[in-house]
């Protein structure tokens, strides 16, 4: 197997698919799958991507209005700016690939309408937008010559060298060494930070870890989506989530007494951006006593639900729900990240040579709070624009015989304790959820750095448990410095490295 590459793309979702498809092709690509090819949150998106695209009514400053007033004015507007004007580029370019976007009955894009935008410019397939980009990336990708994608392949560790790069890779219980000139992190999100997430099991914050330990700048990790309408079952910590396009398509939200809530906290309603209703929930829950809460599109045309949201009432009706006759039991749960490795406009970290995109990078175009379907959109226009630097670079630079870095690896090494990560989903649950407890948030932070530091004081076994607790304690410890930061300025730790192990 070759060990050299001109890119290595740590990442399999549509960030990392769209970075790989848009490098030129006499570069050499390897891509890393941590699980399965399309185990990723991109495959899990429902609602769509956002973008204006012959669509005479509207407008990308219209688009770019949308965003700035559901991320609180906090955007960054040349990101931003970029975001919107190059939809129409990126949505064109997967039509092209295959992607089968909705059609009405004149042949025109059926385009939906989600919570926070003023038009409806939402392009989906169903209610599985992200799984068929994801398929239909991943299938293009597949054919690519200069593209390797290795599937179940951890990344376990990155060094920066004079040359670029070296990653240590652990596959079928192998470890092996990949070299490359520039990389790309794009690594998804951190919702297996917490105990309840819409997120896939791959979405731990490796790439954010390991972009801090590399001296990459991390920038607003406490701007944490919940997302207002997960399935509440109670028991699984992979919650099923009811996309924004329900709301979007007319259903009602509903508290314990079945009544309408919304008109209490925000004229919008149930089509408010994403943190207002997660916060309605809550406040509603303190005020009723009650974290019964319900989605409720009854009064929607069954044969319209069906045709609409067929993967959602499919799974809704293996846990014993008609959606089209019962009402949808919800509540908050950690959704997306609008935090992450910072970069530039073009992708660009404080790391020479590195680049992130999509949801592990913070790009500044989703402020305090995403805008529905504006994740997608990001993950295509930026690795779109990483792919372009690095090509412009890279025929520039004097390419020098690639060095690898000698990782130490003690295959005697015991593994980590039992429960360290479950003590951290604990940790974060009760500390940083919706909106900081602000009684829970120095303890919370005090047992992150504690266990971040017993991981690096003692040698384990490099596996999938050590690499995914060192990155959540890490993600986990950014996150609650932060919100001490503003909770209290700075915060000083009483660490006792043995505590609980």
């Amino acid at each position: 197997m070759n060990t050299n590459y001109d890119v290595i793309i740590a990442g399999c979702g549509a960030a990392g698919l769209y970075g790989a498809i848009s490098l030129p092709r006499q570069l050499s690509v390897l891509v890393l799958s941590k699980r399965e090819l399309t185990l990723c949150n991109s495959a899990l998106a429902q609602g769509g991507i956002a973008g204006v695209y012959k669509s005479p009514e509207d407008s990308p400053e219209l688009h770019k209005q949308d965003t700035f007033i559901a991320g609180g004015f906090e955007n960054d507007p040349v990101t931003t700016d970029i975001l919107v004007n190059e939809a129409a580029d990126a949505i064109d370019t997967i039509i092209r690939l295959g992607v089968d976007f909705d059609k009405k009955e004149d042949g025109d894009y059926h385009r939906t309408l989600e919570g926070g935008h003023g038009m409806r410019r939402i392009f989906h397939h169903k209610d599985a937008t992200g799984f068929e980009i994801e398929t239909k990336l991943l299938a293009y990708a597949q054919t690519l010559p200069n593209v390797t994608i290795l599937e179940n392949a951890l990344m376990c560790d990155v060094r920066k060298t004079e040359t670029g790069f070296s990653f240590l890779v652990m596959k079928d219980n192998e470890y092996l060494t990949f070299n490359s000139r520039k990389a790309i992190f794009a690594t998804g999100g951190i919702g297996r930070v917490y105990e309840f997430t819409t997120n896939s099991a791959i979405a731990t914050g490796d790439g954010i870890a390991m972009a801090y330990k590399l001296g990459a700048p991390i920038k607003h990790l406490s701007y944490i989506q919940f997302h207002p309408t997960a399935f509440n079952n109670k028991t699984t910590r992979e919650c099923f989530l009811i996309s924004e396009a329900v709301r979007g398509e007319g259903a009602y939200l509903r508290n314990c007494d079945k009544e309408r809530f919304m008109d209490r906290y925000d004229r919008r309603l149930e089509l408010a951006p994403r943190d207002v209703v997660s916060h309605s929930i809550i406040f509603e829950a303190k005020r009723t006593g009650s974290d019964d809460f319900y989605l409720d599109i009854t009064h929607k045309d069954p044969e319209f639900i069906k045709k609409r949201f067929p993967m959602i009432y499919k799974n809704l009706l293996d846990y014993g729900y008609d959606m089209t006759k019962d009402l949808i039991p919800i509540f908050p749960c950690q959704h997306y990240l609008m935090g992450g490795i910072n970069v530039d406009e073009w992708a660009r970290t404080g790391v020479e040579g590195l680049y992130a995109c999509g949801e592990c990078s913070h790009t500044g175009v989703h402020g305090n709070n995403r805008l529905a379907s504006n994740s997608l959109l990001e993950a295509l226009v930026f690795s779109k624009r990483a792919a372009k630097d690095i090509a412009d670079k890279l025929s520039s630079e004097d390419k020098k015989p690639l060095v690898s870095y000698d990782f130490e690896i003690d295959k005697t090494a015991p593994v980590i304790p039992k429960g360290i990560r479950t003590d951290i989903r604990k940790v974060m649950q009760k500390a940083y959820f919706v909106m900081p407890e602000v009684n829970e948030l120095k303890d919370g932070l005090n047992l992150c750095k504690e266990i971040m530091d017993f991981l690096d004081r003692y040698t384990f076994k490099i596996d999938r448990d050590y690499i995914e607790a060192k990155s959540l304690a890490t993600v986990a410890y950014i996150v609650l410095s932060e919100a001490c930061d503003i909770a209290f300025g700075n915060v000083e730790l009483d660490i006792d490295y043995e505590a609980g192990f």
